[in-house]
């Protein structure tokens, strides 16, 4: 036996636990015979000494179990693995077919028939007999082998809330004989769809389809699909697999902004700076012409009429980079729908941005969301979980300017417990020359905005108003 198996391992551990008992021991008897005195003590009485000076030899049970119950635990491991393993593959699977009725019936079976046995009554030893007959003709109707094709589809695996999902069951009979009727069940999420199958012929499709209700932003797994088998009065109930399950995501509802935003995000003007370049696009001034210069930025009307080589002098500019801090500390909003607004603020803010091609970048108290694509923000969205929190909007603030240095437009989407405090001090953390936006959500509020300092507070109280707070704040 190899040196690393468990058992080996054990037996060192005890080895190390018996050899630490002995040296305890050991250490206990040496100190007493060092103080001169067989009873280990001046005095004469037996064992002072050794509680006195002995605190480093003292046993310590809880060390001692602690030991034990490591060496146990190595011993166990491999065998609780072991029959875990078997009961996952042969026992459950048998023992699963049985329902809790069928329990029930097989456990007064025999507690009947013992009764019956131990004081002679032969009525519960008839009731015990007809228990089994029972149990006996509900596997009848559970055993053979189906032959199915089933295909779930989903038309879409993606919509948004309040939109229906359509999907369809399609089965179809690929034996070549006719299968009995049965029933399917369709897992959806906490929920199950029953569908009942008639009677296949060779060949035959049966086609079901359902709806998906979709009235809040969730992952819902759909399937997979199973067929059940089962007697009339549900004693036994076979189940077979027959679909992998299906991710359907509703994702938060979003609107479109169109252009709206196009006051405050700009492409290739950019956002200007104070820093000047001698190649850019935002033209800032000229000035005399310097060895080294690019020749092609040689203004030469002016260099003709003051008989100096001027040159053309630019600001640099920057890139258009959006980034997001979305609040899901649930602390900062006064109710649940309001946290879902926000989530749909930034998720259309999010929409347009990677529509018109722009840097993006969303950060949630959690970490930052997959900006590539809509759909990848979208799903990222449709998975955030807000809970009440240590960290508020403002350190989440702070987070996003040591995340996203090279921002040119910040937008903090947050609630109406926030308060303007608080906002002041998220925009404090902003770097100068960063435009930054407040996007408080309150249902029912009109629609308006306000300045703290340089920071726009935009209040929405309906995502359908996000279009017109944005055209204020670019106006």
């Amino acid at each position: 036996m190899s040196s690393s198996t468990p058992l080996n391992r054990a037996a060192d551990s005890l080895k190390r636990a018996s050899s630490a008992l002995g040296s305890k021991i050991r250490s206990l008897g040496g100190s007493g015979k060092a103080s001169g005195n067989p009873s280990g003590s001046p005095s004469g009485r037996p064992g002072k000494s050794s509680r006195q000076d002995g605190k480093s030899g003292k046993l310590h049970p809880a060390a001692v179990w602690a030991e034990a119950a490591g060496t146990l635990g190595e011993l166990v491991a491999p065998v609780w693995s072991t029959l875990r393993r078997l009961w996952l593959r042969s026992a459950w699977p048998v023992l699963s077919v049985v329902s809790v009725l069928g329990w029930v019936i097989l456990a007064t079976a025999i507690g009947l028939w013992l009764a019956g046995q131990a004081w002679g009554w032969q009525e519960a030893k008839s009731a015990a007999m007809v228990a089994f007959l029972l149990l006996i003709l509900a596997i009848v109707f559970i055993v053979g082998r189906s032959a199915y094709g089933v295909v779930l589809d989903l038309a879409r695996t993606r919509v948004a809330v309040g939109d229906d999902a359509v999907g369809s069951i399609a089965v179809s009979n690929v034996s070549a004989r006719p299968l009995l009727p049965a029933t399917l069940e369709l897992p959806v999420g906490s929920n199950t769809a029953i569908f009942h199958l008639p009677r296949l012929k060779p060949a035959q499709i049966h086609e079901d389809l359902f709806t998906i209700p979709t009235a809040r932003r969730a992952v819902i797994v759909v399937g997979p699909v199973r067929s059940v088998r089962a007697d009339p009065l549900h004693l036994l109930r076979r189940r077979v697999l027959w679909t992998d399950p299906v991710d359907l995501y509703v994702h938060p509802r979003t609107v479109s902004l169109g252009g709206s935003a196009a006051g405050f995000i700009r492409d290739l003007e950019g956002m200007p700076t104070t820093e000047l370049s001698s190649a850019d696009v935002s033209f800032h001034a000229l000035r005399d012409y310097v060895p080294g210069d690019d020749r092609r930025h040689i203004h030469w009307k002016t260099t003709a009429r003051t008989n100096k080589l001027m040159v053309r002098q630019f600001e640099e500019t920057r890139r258009a980079h959006l980034a997001i801090s979305l609040s899901i500390n649930t602390d900062e909003y006064n109710t649940e729908a309001a946290f879902e607004m926000a989530i749909s603020v930034a998720g259309s803010i999010g929409r347009q941005a990677i529509s018109e091609q722009r840097d993006l970048d969303v950060l949630t108290q959690k970490g930052p969301l997959r900006c590539e694509t809509g759909r990848n923000l979208l799903d990222d969205m449709t998975r955030i979980v807000g809970a009440p929190m240590r960290k508020t909007a403002v350190d989440l603030a702070r987070t996003l300017a040591d995340t996203v240095p090279n921002a040119s437009v910040v937008f903090f989407v947050v609630g109406s417990e926030v308060t303007a405090t608080q906002l002041r001090s998220a925009a404090a953390s902003v770097p100068p020359g960063v435009r930054s936006l407040a996007v408080r959500v309150q249902p029912g509020a009109a629609p308006s905005r306000a300045n703290i300092a340089d920071l726009t507070v935009l209040t929405v109280g309906d995502l359908d108003d996000l279009a017109i707070v944005l055209r204020k704040a670019a106006a």
